[in-house]
């Protein structure tokens, strides 16, 4: 019974991922709102570019481990994948974002993805 509920929440999250990646990559600025720093008007394309394919990778990865490797390999992932959403708390922190974007977007999904973790280890 854990184990459907592990691989559920680990390809929900992997989707999700993909489509912020995504989302980076069609529609820059809204999405980098929606990161908790916004987009300097005239510049800083790039750096959302790079965002959106991270995201989009990852989110791929994550899919195609649970896909092609298992379970165990997936679980691997989301344990070091985890430092993504840790480090991007602090970067909201550090560049003007506030503490409800930086501690309720991102150290909230890094705590999901840690228990997504858990989750896979124990199934």
């Amino acid at each position: 019974m854990l184990t459907p509920l592990a691989i559920g929440l680990a390809v929900v999250l992997d989707l999700f991922v993909a489509f912020i990646g995504v989302r980076f990559l069609l529609a820059p600025r809204p999405a980098a709102a929606g990161y908790g720093v916004p987009a300097k008007p005239d510049g800083d394309r790039a750096y959302l570019t790079v965002k959106g394919v991270r995201d989009l990778t990852y989110g791929i990865i994550g899919l195609a481990l649970i896909a092609f490797v298992g379970v165990r390999a997936e679980a691997w992932f989301m344990l070091a994948v985890a430092l993504v959403p840790l480090a991007d708390t602090l970067i909201v922190l550090r560049n003007g974002g506030t503490r409800a974007a930086a501690f309720g977007i991102h150290f909230a999904t890094a705590v999901i993805v840690l228990l997504s973790a858990a989750l896979l280890f124990a199934a």
